[in-house]
């Protein structure tokens, strides 16, 4: 009697598929905190000052709170590129 062999149907290496597969507890947050910060920058609408060294900008405050979001989040890439090398 020759043993069996288990044969796995293609695709089926015991990884979830479709968007079960991409819904991971860290992409929930990760959307979830998109979001929150979405919410927070579209919310405040006013203009305000900023000093940038040595002149004074006037722009509207959710300009300055995405174009900081930005800047953190291509620091936090190159930092989590960085790590991997």
């Amino acid at each position: 009697m020759t043993p069996k062999t288990s044969r796995r149907e293609p695709g089926t290496d015991g990884r979830r598929s479709g968007l079960a597969g991409s819904l991971t507890p860290r992409r929930i947050a990760a959307l979830l905190l998109v979001a929150l910060a979405l919410v927070f920058i579209f919310e405040n609408t006013d203009d305000t000052e900023i000093r940038l060294l040595v002149p004074v900008v006037t722009m509207p405050l959710w300009v300055a709170l995405l174009g900081m979001g930005v800047i953190g989040a291509l620091i936090g890439a190159l930092l989590v590129a960085r790590r991997r090398r």
